[in-house]
């Protein structure tokens, strides 16, 4: 509205920011919500409700915090495709495995489909912001850094250029007494013999009683000053308010004169040399006030707002760390100047004078330059403009509108916290981009392992529940990454926040590093694991061989070292070393196939005598010992590698050779073995090239045989040999039929753990017709049962 009467000093920071109150008188223009300090007046409104200044404040500090855009996570951008791409690489394993992957094609694809999504779970992704963010906020509380949110922490290192309000930010923002003056200053002796000679404490004392108890800022600050100098202050005997020039009071029976040169002027004191003095304190942004005392110029009292003494030093540490440092005040330019002088801020980087829509669109100007900007403020004609920044940074002794608006406020007034603010900020965001990798790394390095990549040479695949376990593994990491954050201090120097000391940063990388090696152990110990327990369920191996091969087929050297005379009946040691061809390297990490890495089937030339024994890893070899009868034996020795079996046969001699063919017949009938007999019933006739089903009845006391139990993984063992010892084959039964090729395949199956029986069932195709010999093993009440029988192939 506009004054039609009255007159008084109005404080207008709210909207100018300058502390210093301004002077009122009919016809000037006075605004809601700023403080009427020492007169009365009326005036009459012109503007209400929406259309005050109050209120086009509100609505610009709405209009900026409804446009300004959240900052996207850099998680949730590497989400958006990692998620996707995962789901349809193990779509696509799925497939692989169902149309190129071995029997049963089914089994394998699932399991590699569900290690695939459960290694490549993005939960370390999901952990790497957040738990960094919770961390870095709360070091920021006890640093006196209250941060709103992770998007104001993330901001925070962004921050090219920072806009700081002066009032309340570089300055206190409360006037206070700077400089007292007094003639005898100026010219020394002029006074003398005169009686006319103040100290200046005497100045001061007649100053400060003069305006006792008045409302008038710059009088407070008089009183307030000689109160802190333990001056006496008597009550004046006259006092008189002269609007818009200052007061005249009769102190001890001394007429004084306190206020502008205008008031001088109206009671025709001339005041001298004290007028270029006020200039000067004037450009220096201070504000003179004349003192005259008996109709004579005493002296004068400078009042400022004066700049807080860390101030300096917390522009400088910003110019350090490379940041554009602006300062915008609504102040004089002259004022301005002065304070920004004082502070560092260059002349150029002074936007003085300017209102609050003005303050909002002078960060919105340096926004369009390109720069991130961040807006220091504490009184509400700062709100606008902390909102419409991209980091608004309150002072917490400020104003509530200006805490609202920001997104940072600095518990104490001290600027130094804004520069505590960018470095954790930047420390946070290390340590996020540092969790981001090794949750990205640690899946992308063990998403082929899923896929079964080593398959074809380990004959592994990754055990989902050791996916899982290695997968948690990446979720430690960036937990206990995100804590270090603990240990934050704040930096004593820019140079830290840009360099940081040696040992610190050996100690990160040594971090870092350590995390990547425990890491790599996990994944290995896991894959390891998953080779030694795969299948472990009753003891069998899930991954069914794909083919048979030869050593030589398999890439593969086995050695046997074996006695050159071993003797009848003697114990003598068999001993087999594999050796990749490629590279020379012995294997001592064979896949567990039925509960054993290795199957040995030793058969006597005329098949009289029969072993299967399990040669187990002693140092570099695989190592039994056992005692045969004299005589030549084909050593059939069975393992797994690369996803196939491969099958090594030797002739062994024990005492005296024997070349006796084996003389067989064919034999169906019932075989008797530890209280057990044994029928096999086989098809009517069985034809080379065509699948047959066996199946073996087991009785005892004439009544049938119930509680068998699993021997080494299965049913039951059958192995199949030649009349001439050229063909042999080694596969399972189990409650039921089951498939397998006689000589050219071997298959892994198991069967339930027991007890079971009586009937046990296996199928197999013969490659060639003659005479094969066939024995099956059982297991009852801990006992193993063997029985041979003789079937003829047409």
């Amino acid at each position: 509205g506009t004054i039609v009467e009255g007159s008084s000093a109005v404080d207008e920071s709210m909207l100018t920011g300058e502390s210093i109150p301004v002077e009122k008188r009919p016809g000037d223009s006075v605004i809601g919500a700023t403080i009427n300090k020492t007169g009365a007046f009326t005036f009459r409104a012109t503007k209400v409700g929406k259309d005050t200044a109050l209120a086009q404040i509100v609505q610009l500090v709405e209009q900026a915090q409804g446009s300004k855009a959240p900052i996207q996570r850099l998680a949730d951008q590497i989400s958006s495709y990692f998620v996707p791409a995962i789901l349809g690489i193990a779509l696509l394993t799925f497939v692989g495995w169902w149309i190129w992957g071995p029997d049963p094609r089914f089994t394998f694809a699932l399991q590699a489909f569900i290690a695939v999504l459960i290694i490549a779970c993005p939960c370390a992704l999901g952990l790497a912001t957040p738990t960094a963010i919770m961390v870095g906020t709360g070091k920021g509380a006890e640093s006196g850094i209250l941060i709103r949110g992770g998007e104001a922490l993330e901001g925070a290192h962004k921050v090219q250029a920072i806009v700081l309000d002066k009032t309340g930010t570089i300055t206190r923002g409360k006037p206070v007494v700077t400089d007292i003056i007094t003639r005898e200053q100026l010219a020394p002796g002029a006074d003398a013999g005169t009686g006319f000679t103040y100290s200046r404490d005497e100045l001061l004392r007649l100053a400060a009683t003069a305006e006792l108890g008045s409302e008038h800022p710059l009088g407070e600050a008089i009183v307030e000053h000689a109160r802190e100098q333990g001056l006496n202050l008597p009550a004046a005997e006259q006092f008189e308010a002269v609007p818009g020039r200052g007061i005249s009071a009769v102190i001890d029976g001394t007429a004084l004169l306190l206020g502008n040169e205008a008031l001088l002027r109206d009671w025709a004191v001339d005041p001298g040399a004290l007028r270029d003095q006020a200039t000067m304190l004037a450009q220096a942004g201070k504000t003179p006030i004349f003192i005259a005392l008996n109709g004579q110029a005493a002296g004068v009292i400078a009042v400022a707002d004066t700049v807080k003494a860390e101030s300096a030093e917390a522009i400088a540490s910003l110019h350090a760390l490379g940041l554009d440092v602006w300062m915008l005040t609504g102040d004089n330019t002259e004022v301005a100047n002065a304070i920004a002088k004082q502070v560092g801020i260059a002349p150029e980087r002074v936007l003085a004078e300017v209102l609050p829509g003005e303050k909002a669109a002078k960060v919105a100007a340096l926004q369009e330059q390109g720069k991130v900007v961040a807006m220091v403020g504490d009184g509400i004609n700062d709100a606008p403009a902390l909102a419409t920044a991209d980091l608004g940074i309150a002072i917490g002794t400020g104003a509530d509108v200006a805490v609202e608006a920001s997104d940072i406020t600095l518990v104490g007034g001290d600027l130094r916290g804004v520069v505590k603010g960018i470095a954790l900020s930047r420390r946070t965001m290390a340590t996020i981009r540092q969790n981001l990798f090794w949750a990205f790394a640690y899946n992308v390095i063990l998403i082929p392992v899923a896929m079964g990549v080593l398959y074809p040479f380990t004959g592994t695949l990754l055990n989902p529940i050791l996916a899982a376990a290695a997968m948690a593994m990446s979720s430690v990491s960036v937990v206990t990454n995100s804590l270090r954050l603990r240990s934050w201090t704040t930096p004593q120097h820019p140079e830290e926040i840009l360099h940081p000391p040696i040992g610190r940063r050996i100690a990160e990388w040594s971090y870092l590093l350590g995390i990547a090696v425990l890491a790599l152990a996990v994944g290995v110990g896991a894959f390891w694991l998953s080779s030694r327990a795969m299948g472990a369920t009753d003891g069998t191996h899930a991954p069914h061989a794909v083919s048979e091969l030869t050593p030589e087929q398999a890439g593969l050297r086995v050695d046997l070292a074996a006695p050159t005379n071993a003797a009848a009946g003697q114990p003598l040691t068999l001993s087999y070393t594999v050796i990749n061809s490629a590279d020379g390297k012995t294997l001592t990490n064979l896949p567990i196939d039925h509960e054993r890495p290795m199957h040995l089937i030793v058969v006597s030339s005329d098949l009289r005598e029969f072993q299967h024994i399990h040669p187990q890893l002693t140092g570099n070899a695989y190592a039994v010992t056992t005692t045969l009868p004299a005589g030549t034996y084909t050593l059939y020795n069975e393992f797994l590698h690369g996803g196939n079996t491969v099958l090594s046969q030797r002739t062994l001699t024990v005492g005296a050779a024997s070349a006796a063919p084996a003389g067989l017949t064919p034999d169906l009938s019932p075989q008797t073995a530890n209280g057990v007999t044994v029928a096999l019933k086989a098809p009517e006739q069985v034809h080379a090239g065509e699948a047959a089903t066996f199946t073996f009845t087991l009785t005892a006391n004439d009544q049938p045989v119930t509680d068998l139990t699993n021997y080494l993984g299965a049913a039951a063992h059958v192995a199949i040999v030649s009349a001439d010892s050229s063909r042999f084959a080694h596969t399972h039964g189990e409650p039921g039929s089951h498939t397998h090729t006689a000589a050219t395949a071997h298959e892994s199956t198991g069967a339930e753990a027991g007890p079971f029986g009586p009937n046990v069932s296996f199928q197999t195709t013969f490659t060639q017709p003659g005479l094969y010999k066939i024995w099956g093993q059982f297991q009852r009440n801990g006992t193993i049962i063997t029985v041979p029988f003789v079937v003829e192939v047409h």
